[in-house]
């Protein structure tokens, strides 16, 4: 059977969603890694018109993590049976979809990339992340022991948490031993769930990726320090005929598929 393409551009936390997931349940999958600047254009435009990564035929990482639990986790290693407990897991995966991603990305844009500085919208978008940080931190901690969002066991609504929440300490502009402050209940959670193998194995694809392309960690090439050097640096490429091409990786980044 032909792997699962899954297209990204790796600076970005929310394809390692969809990695980490397809590496919990041993799906076979490739990938094609694009540059950021070439999201917006074809091919990749005419596989998601959204203009947003990853696109395998089907975009939106929510609609994609929710394709594969329902097609791969037969034996529901990270979702649940019971409707009642599974209507939760897709409750907070909403919720990261759409208040986690969003705010902890325009916090991130109007911190490093925005072309000038607007203090106002990076205070309002730093309280926004310190509200999602407190929702989950509370519920985290609603009971005695509790270690996962639903159940008593991991799902695939707690990894999808685990991207944004990895570079809370870029998004805040704080120390790395800082990041968690004032949310102890995240910062275990948080610290469970990095140490499994399939988000170690995905940050060192994430590195190999990155390094690939020349990026640094913000996704800007080596040696760029703000916003218009970016723009410098692509215009440039694009004067001398640097297209990006795709780089496609295969093989080792790949496990069984389940039956």
């Amino acid at each position: 059977m032909q792997p699962i393409r899954v297209w990204l551009a790796p600076p970005g936390p929310n394809p390692w969603k969809v990695i980490t997931v397809l590496e919990e349940l041993a799906v076979l999958y490739e990938v094609v890694s694009i540059r950021f600047e070439n999201i917006k254009q074809s091919p990749f435009i005419d596989i998601n018109p959204n203009a947003r990564v990853p696109g395998v035929q089907l975009s939106r990482t929510g609609a994609i993590i929710l394709y594969l639990i329902q097609k791969y986790d037969i034996n529901s290693q990270l979702h649940y049976d019971s409707m009642d407990k599974e209507i939760l897991c897709k409750q907070w995966l909403i919720f990261q979809v759409s208040g986690q991603g969003p705010y902890f990305g325009q916090c991130t844009w109007f911190t490093y990339l925005h072309p000038e500085k607007l203090p106002s919208a990076i205070e309002r978008y730093s309280k926004e992340v310190k509200r999602v940080l407190g929702v989950l931190d509370k519920v985290l901690g609603a009971e005695p022991n509790k270690e996962w969002l639903v159940g008593d066991r991991i799902t695939y609504a707690d990894l999808a948490f685990v991207p944004w929440n990895d570079r809370l300490d870029v998004t805040l502009g704080v120390p790395a031993d800082k990041k968690f402050e004032g949310f102890p209940n995240v910062k275990k959670w948080h610290e469970r769930m990095i140490k499994r193998p399939s988000w170690i194995k995905a940050m060192k694809l994430r590195a190999r990726l990155m390094d690939e392309h020349g990026l640094d960690w913000n996704g800007m090439p080596k040696g760029t320090t703000n916003f218009q050097e970016y723009q410098k640096s692509v215009a440039q490429d694009e004067a001398q005929g640097v297209d990006g091409n795709p780089v496609r990786f295969i093989g080792d980044v790949a496990r069984p598929r389940i039956p």
